[in-house]
């Protein structure tokens, strides 16, 4: 089964300022922890995303197409990232997902499954 991984940080995340030793700690940590999940055949895909300052969001209003700039929803927290792994069950992948060093830096991290669709892959 397929889950996402939501990567979250609220304002009272922990993340060091780039150029810093403790910055490339967490660099190596992130590293490990990919590794890790490479190498155990459960990572299919991750990524960082940009800043909420860049988010465009798509809307209809009837048949109209409204957009907006900016994230969907007004959050605490931002969506920063994600992980989408393959595991044989839920349990498995909050084991991994407790491995993501955000989640020991006062982010979170979302697992939720992804739902069986049929359609061209």
């Amino acid at each position: 089964m397929r889950y996402l991984c939501l990567l979250t940080k609220g304002a009272d995340a922990v993340v060091p300022e780039p150029g810093t030793p403790e910055f490339t700690a967490t660099m190596d940590a992130f590293e490990t922890a990919n590794r890790a999940m490479a190498d155990a055949g459960v990572l299919i895909e991750l990524g960082r995303l940009q800043s909420e300052s860049s988010a465009t969001t798509v809307r209809a209003s009837g048949e109209e197409t409204v957009l907006t700039d900016g994230p969907f929803a007004e959050l605490k927290e931002e969506v920063c990232g994600f992980y989408l792994l393959e595991c044989a069950d839920l349990d498995e992948a909050l084991r991994w997902a407790a491995t993501i060093p955000l989640v020991r830096a006062g982010g979170a991290v979302e697992v939720r499954p992804l739902m069986a669709q049929a359609g061209p892959r």
